[in-house]
């Protein structure tokens, strides 16, 4: 059901409207595209609420409670934008950039996270007939925390934000710094402190942090919860008041829906403010800029300045590509060959300690140092390709800037060994052990024959019968050592079955990590392509408006052009002040 009233907000948009055409009179896109935002959020007579936090915070889990269904994918590598509406029935619809184009994928809503695993998956929207979403509510999760490519434009066309952190510790400096980026952005701000069920000392941090957003004059309230409890309620258990988010839903109603056209008036007015600030702030350096005469020089020197870094741009970047090939082929050999040589020394280690040792004794002991000993060589492994990584994309990093300048490098992801070792199969047993009475009997029984048989004939020659003491003491001493020989012959084979099994274990350990250590590499290679192709692009076209911003600029300070341009943006100064005094704030 429609929360807002689009006559009421009548103001507002004609303030928007006007501003897009002074936006686009002083050539900025990019403010025009923010109003055009500003102005689909305000005729959209619901509400859009956004979700936004840290990472492993408690966000799905608080969205999927708010729905009363899993909409957003808890534990899951796969993180993409949640948009939740009301719809009499459950569907799931995926968007995805394909060959340049977007298309619109509809999936099973029971079961969506196969699909979400798809290439080019921009953000996935449900229809649920929650009771929340009735009330005019689109909920909105944006995974992956503030620095989420996706994460902004989201908060940009929002109505309310509920920031979501844990109730394990007050906010940082740089929370409260990011609460002040998102009031910027949405002046609706609700602060949810997850995940109470775990910290029995939530009630002094929600306190301390009631302070310190007082202190940097940020009047949030502050809403306890434990999503976790309150989603299992949803399925049957005990907790939901208790859990907190009850409350948190009728403070919404409170305080976000039964003030829809003043939080919807409200937002909108701090974009339009925001753009007139800026639209200000550019037109008023644009004259300045006009008015001295001593410009139009810097002008020219600009422009040819702008066409020699274009050039020098193109040269520098002209072999990243092949740079990040090589790089990337000689990053897999090394880490390869580091992995092959770290497990070698271990399984001659290990061979060498088998040698000097009965394998029988204390195998499970053995087994438990020979894991732990595996996946500490593996992590340095995987950590020491982590480092050759960043230093990979360092230096491809260096292909496109200057002395002095500097280029975001890409978030590359240190992975857990265990991950990788789960896989690998266990020391094997050994089967030869212990010999058993009846063995060891028959085993000094044949020895001590041979002995007492031997000797005897020999001493019968002497007129002694078959049985006398030296055939008895030479059948005692060729037993014992028919029992030692025994004993020494299945020490030989557990030994060789040790060494056989760890062999085994190497093989199979060389195998699976191997594997998935050239896997995470073509991860990487694939992640620093894209993202230096965007980093390349990005530099281009930047410097391509840097130069029509430049020869623009020297057409401008011809002295008819130069007249009428002051004069527009006297007029557009005028206009600007008017309508922000209309503002407020």
């Amino acid at each position: 059901m429609p929360v807002k009233h689009t006559d009421r907000l009548a103001p507002e948009l004609a303030v928007l409207d006007e501003l897009a055409g002074l936006s686009r009179s002083a050539g900025r896109a990019d403010l025009s595209a923010r109003l055009d935002m500003a102005r689909s959020r305000t005729v959209d007579p619901r509400i859009r609420l956004v979700v936004v936090g840290a990472p492993k915070h408690g966000m799905s889990t608080l969205v999927n409670g708010l729905v009363g269904s899993a909409v957003s994918a808890t534990d899951s590598p796969v993180s993409v934008p949640v948009i939740a509406a009301y719809g009499p029935q459950p569907t799931a619809t995926l968007i995805r950039h394909v060959n340049g184009r977007t298309e619109r994928q509809p999936v099973d809503p029971l079961n969506p996270g196969p699909a979400l695993a798809a290439e080019g998956v921009v953000r996935a929207e449900f229809t649920e007939p929650s009771a929340l979403l009735a009330e005019g509510v689109v909920l909105m999760d944006a995974p992956g925390g503030a620095d989420a490519p996706g994460t902004w434009p989201l908060i940009a066309a929002a109505d309310a934000v509920l920031y979501v952190s844990e109730a394990a510790v007050e906010y940082s400096p740089s929370q409260l710094a990011l609460l002040k980026r998102i009031r910027q952005a949405c002046p609706t701000v609700i602060c949810v402190l997850n995940k109470i069920d775990r910290f029995p000392h939530w009630a002094r941090v929600q306190q301390r942090n009631r302070e310190l957003l007082d202190a940097a004059d940020l009047g949030f309230a502050v809403a306890p919860v434990s999503a976790k409890m309150h989603w299992q309620a949803g399925r049957g258990r005990d907790g939901a008041v208790e859990s907190g988010v009850p409350q948190l839903i009728e403070h919404l109603r409170d305080y976000v829906l039964a003030r829809a056209d003043a939080v919807a008036a409200d937002v909108t007015r701090s974009d339009a403010r925001a753009v007139c600030d800026q639209l200000t702030q550019a037109l008023r350096a644009e004259a300045d800029i006009l008015r001295d005469p001593q410009r139009a020089d810097e002008a020219a020197d600009r422009l040819r300045a702008v066409r020699a870094e274009v050039e020098e741009l193109r040269l520098r970047a002209a072999n990243w590509q092949l740079a990040l090939s090589d790089g990337c082929a000689e990053l897999m050999a090394e880490a390869e060959h580091d992995l092959r040589q770290r497990l070698r020394v271990l399984l001659r280690e290990a061979e060498a300690e088998l040698a000097d040792r009965n394998p029988f004794r204390g195998w499970a002991e053995f087994g438990t140092d020979l894991d732990a000993r595996i996946r500490a060589a593996v992590e340095e492994s995987f950590l020491i390709a982590h480092y050759q990584a960043v230093e990979l994309a360092e230096r491809l990093a260096g292909k496109f800037v200057g002395p002095g300048d500097a280029v975001a490098l890409p978030s590359l992801r240190l992975g857990e060994a265990d991950e990788v070792l789960a896989s690998v199969t266990a020391l094997e047993p050994l089967t030869a052990g212990r010999g058993t009475v009846p063995h060891l009997s028959l085993t000094v029984m044949r020895g001590s024959y041979a002995g007492l048989l031997m000797v005897g004939l020999l001493t019968s020659m002497l007129k002694m019968p078959l049985v006398n003491w030296y055939s008895g003491a030479a059948a005692v001493v060729l037993g014992g050592n028919a029992l030692w020989e025994d004993r020494k012959h299945r020490r030989d084979r557990r030994q060789i079955e040790a060494k056989l099994a760890v062999t085994r274990l190497m093989d199979d350990v060389v195998f699976q990590v191997g594997k998935e250590s050239r896997t995470r590499l073509r991860a990487a290679q694939r992640l620093l392509r894209d993202h230096f192709t965007d980093v390349a692009a990005g530099a281009m076209r930047t410097l391509d408006e840097s130069q029509t911003a430049a020869e623009a600029a020297a057409v401008s300070y011809h002295p008819e052009t130069r007249s009428h341009r002051l004069s527009e943006i006297d007029a557009s100064l005028g206009r600007l002040a008017a309508l922000r005094a209309g503002l407020g704030g």
